[in-house]
């Protein structure tokens, strides 16, 4: 005779709604409202949607009660399992980002940042906020009994992957924080790809705070046209160079520079056209449920995630900071022939930076037009970046 009792006493406990009413469970269901505070914003705020919406939703799937037993399984032998657990080998290995390098590479215009070499420093100097913020985390680490409202200390490592955030590059950040310290991969994406989509709130403060009125007036001289050789040759000159000066950056440079001698040489369009639509959007949605996916309640819901919110704004500050005091030295180099306002767009959200320095370039003078003079330190900073990156890797790695 059947129990009907005992069966749905069994059924119950293996439902995941049961798994809200055991110790913990509340943590997942507070996960799940933040999940779906980011879909919303994905949706509703076009915050950098192509990818914090799949991040949201691998943070939901993976913070269902007994879900993550069936589809993202960390084994005691370091191995995964499960549909996500195998996709996860992608960002283990450094897989996924260094495929978006190479259809970012396919997308990118380097013309500007030929033109006008000069603003390769920009791009730079605007890479400052990961070092100091770098600096910051471990001066925080250090703190005596840190540990004890922390729950752990931070670490050279953690710090190197919380810097990086303000390189304002996401595949950056997560192949980075993947290699030194996997346990704040979701933290560190969603907070590296939120404050990305924050850069129009973020930089306009800065850059009137650090720049005169009659700074931002400035108009700049058109920058000169590039030839098709120029553009074919700077992609294998620069893997060349920077890749023999920092080894470790060679696979986000290498499939950078790759991307864009294929979409220059312009003997393979139907790869191009591959590379920048649909391999782009693959491996963008298998990345962001991956990372999503890391974002446990156990590894979210502590002390150090808001550290990593602070210091990321932090970090996006003094790149944005760097960039600008950086093109008021060039502007006084110069004699005012640079607008110190395409500073700001040295950092790697392309092309977003450097609409935001030319809205406020318009804002100052309606006859000012400095997106492309912004969008050649924009361009330096995905190169820088990746430099940056590869430089902490060296170190830490």
């Amino acid at each position: 005779m059947i129990d009907f009792g005992q069966f749905f006493k069994d059924f119950w406990e293996s439902t995941g709604i049961s798994g809200f009413f055991t110790d913990g469970g509340w943590k997942n269901f507070v996960m799940l409202l933040i999940a779906g505070v980011l879909i919303f914003l994905a949706i509703k705020k076009k915050f950098e949607p192509y990818l914090l919406l799949p991040i949201a939703f691998g943070m939901l799937l993976i913070n269902l009660p007994k879900v993550g037993d069936e589809i993202f399984v960390h084994n005691d032998d370091g191995t995964y399992s499960g549909l996500i657990g195998y996709l996860y080998y992608g960002v283990k290995l450094g897989i996924y980002p260094c495929l978006i390098f190479l259809c970012i590479g396919a997308t990118t215009d380097f013309g500007p940042l030929i033109a006008n070499k000069k603003t390769m420093l920009l791009g730079a100097a605007a890479q400052l906020g990961i070092f100091l913020t770098f600096i910051c985390a471990i001066a925080i680490g250090k703190i005596p009994n840190i540990d004890k409202v922390l729950g752990s200390t931070i670490t050279a490592s953690e710090a190197a992957s919380i810097g990086i955030i303000g390189g304002a590059d996401g595949p950056t950040a997560i192949l980075v924080t993947s290699k030194l310290a996997p346990d704040l991969l979701g933290s560190i994406s969603v907070a590296a790809y939120s404050y990305m989509a924050l850069v129009p709130v973020l930089f306009p403060p800065i850059i009137k705070l650090l720049t005169t009125k009659k700074e931002r007036q400035i108009k700049m001289e058109q920058v000169r046209e590039v030839s098709k050789r120029e553009k074919i040759l700077f992609p294998i000159v620069v893997s060349v160079i920077v890749i023999l000066l920092v080894p470790t950056c060679a696979p986000l440079i290498g499939c950078l520079m790759l991307g864009n001698l294929i979409k220059e040489s312009g003997v393979v369009p139907k790869i191009t056209e591959t590379l920048a639509n649909s391999l782009m959007y693959i491996v963008t949605i298998l990345l962001g449920v991956c990372v999503g996916a890391t974002a446990s309640a156990e590894n979210f819901l502590n002390v150090k995630t808001i550290i990593i919110f602070v210091l990321g704004v932090v970090a996006f500050s003094f790149s944005c900071a760097g960039g600008v005091l950086a093109g008021k030295l060039m502007c006084k180099l110069t004699h005012g022939k640079v607008n110190p306002m395409i500073g700001a767009a040295g950092v790697s959200a392309v092309p977003m930076a450097a609409r935001v320095v030319h809205k406020l370039g318009k804002e100052e003078n309606p006859d000012n037009y400095l997106l492309m003079h912004a969008m050649g330190p924009n361009v330096a900073g995905v190169i820088g970046s990746a430099v940056a990156a590869g430089l902490l890797l060296m170190i830490l790695g």
